[in-house]
């Protein structure tokens, strides 16, 4: 299903076990959409993978290097939940690594 078919109305009903019919105006659904919106989920940057042969994997050691699948400079995968919804470039903000959002899935079918 992708961003554009998703009906927040149609999970809620069926989180909650509501109808058409039980929410009225759809204004009693509201108020579990802004329950949701609470709930927190974990966003991650990925910067690559690989895959080894675990002989390899046993011989890694300190100052090993691992070559992964991205290309220098290219933008990483944003994640959350470990489900892709873009890309980003690192940044520094203050003392801590931040992300700049390059491309985002149309996640605007979530909001009321």
């Amino acid at each position: 299903m992708s961003n554009r078919d998703f009906d927040p109305d149609a999970l809620l009903g069926a989180i909650t076990g509501q109808t058409e019919a039980d929410a009225g105006a759809g204004q009693a659904r509201r108020e579990p959409l802004q329950l949701l919106r609470r709930i927190p989920v974990k966003l991650t940057l990925e910067v690559g993978a690989a895959t080894l042969p675990l002989s390899e994997l046993i011989a890694l050691e300190h100052g090993s290097v691992v070559e992964l699948d991205r290309l220098a400079g290219e933008p990483l995968s944003i994640k959350v939940n470990g489900t892709a919804i873009g890309r980003a470039e690192v940044v520094v903000s203050g003392e801590n690594y931040g992300l700049k959002i390059v491309e985002l899935d149309d996640l605007g079918t979530l909001t009321p």
